[in-house]
């Protein structure tokens, strides 16, 4: 029996099925998320009797580090390897044109990212990614599998072990640092919606991990029954819409996406989407030179999110891979966001940690580069 991902209420019924009160599901949950005790001869909480049980009857499957490289910004990408290896068919439905199955090891990344105030994690979702957006490395992969909650789990759960050792939820670092988490790595989240959405409400569990859903942000690129099924969940995290184009036709181009589920249709549910009282919708535009970044694309920008309420704008610079695309200029950057904050829409810009070692967003393409070792924990 795999614990690693499972509800406090899974956790109860597997502690009942072996003869114990319910109740040591809720404390072995305390032990395995709160704690963040991996062995079960370190849950204390526990009887040392079930414990013994626990070891021969059950497991918890952390992925295994194969590499970790770190950035002269500070940052860490983490490139794990899941257990086994799946099968898995790109949709074809959301791209120009189809993938053939691929059997081949599951891995993974997620991105540490230290900064003077808080620490931020990005994490993944899916081992690749379908959605075939033209502008993005991990497109280049396909899909290769969904990622279990426990594998989810594990991307925020290991960095916090390694960088932040013995910090309870939380997880405020021991100089006070705020934990951010964002799912914008490999994969699109809501095509991979139960098992994204069972290890979430294990990171904004108050008795788990605890993390505020002002602090967590999920990303997507516009899958609009994933859109209004999140809207219905009663904890949920923000929300960010990768939206990168002006115009339909230039959207079909970068995000073939946009063919099932345009701009007309994705604005509606974002319109229909029920903010909480602090919270924006959160558009990303990444900043193709010469294909999305001309000053009449700004102000289309504009005229799209005019209808929406508390929105706000992420400009992200293009980061390098091998890819037809280029950086726009600095000032072209600047120009664009100056129309939309001119028109009353807040636009920031927002430069990615980790460039170097193929952390950005966007480069997250189980890259081997050279980069810095860290120490594995014992």
């Amino acid at each position: 029996m795999e614990l690693l991902g499972k509800s406090k209420n899974e956790l109860r019924e597997f502690c009942a099925t072996l003869g114990e009160p319910a109740y040591r599901g809720a404390q072995l949950y305390h032990a395995l998320y709160a704690e963040r005790r991996f062995d079960f001869a370190r849950m204390t909480n526990l009887p040392a009797s079930l414990r013994e049980r626990l070891a021969s009857q059950a497991q918890i499957t952390l992925p295994t580090v194969r590499q970790r490289y770190a950035s002269q910004d500070g940052s860490v990408r983490y490139l794990f390897s899941l257990a086994g290896s799946q099968s898995a068919k790109t949709s074809a439905v959301n791209s120009a044109h189809s993938h053939e199955p691929t059997t081949r090891p599951a891995s993974v990344e997620a991105v540490f990212m230290p900064s003077e105030t808080r620490q931020t994690i990005c994490i993944s979702t899916q081992a690749g990614c379908a959605v075939d957006c033209q502008f993005c490395l991990t497109a280049q992969l396909g899909l290769i599998r969904n990622l279990s909650p426990g594998e989810i789990l594990a991307q925020v759960l290991l960095p916090l072990e390694e960088q932040n050792a013995n910090l309870a939820p939380p997880f405020e670092s021991a100089t006070g640092k705020q934990t951010n988490l964002v799912l914008m790595g490999q994969g699109e989240p809501l095509l991979n919606f139960d098992n994204t959405m069972a290890a979430l409400r294990i990171i904004l569990d108050p008795e788990a991990l605890a993390l505020s859903p002002k602090h967590v942000t999920l990303s997507t690129s516009g899958i609009v029954p994933g859109i209004e099924r999140l809207a219905k969940e009663p904890v949920r995290p923000k929300l960010a819409i990768s939206l990168n184009a002006s115009n339909d036709e230039q959207r079909n181009a970068v995000m073939p996406i946009n063919r099932k589920y345009p701009l007309g249709e994705l604005l509606e549910a974002c319109r229909n989407y029920p903010l909480r009282p602090w919270e924006h919708l959160t558009f990303e535009y990444v900043m193709l030179g010469g294909v999305n970044d001309a000053p009449e694309d700004a102000r289309r920008v504009v005229r799209l999110l005019a209808p929406l309420k508390r929105v706000k704008v992420n400009l992200i610079p293009w980061n390098p891979g091998d890819l037809p695309y280029r950086e726009s200029p600095a000032e072209q950057i600047e120009e664009f966001r100056k129309i939309l904050v001119d028109r009353s829409v807040p636009a920031f810009v927002r430069y990615s940690r980790g460039r170097d070692v193929m952390a950005a967003c966007g480069q997250l393409a189980l890259k081997e580069v050279r980069g810095s070792p860290l120490p594995v924990l014992s």
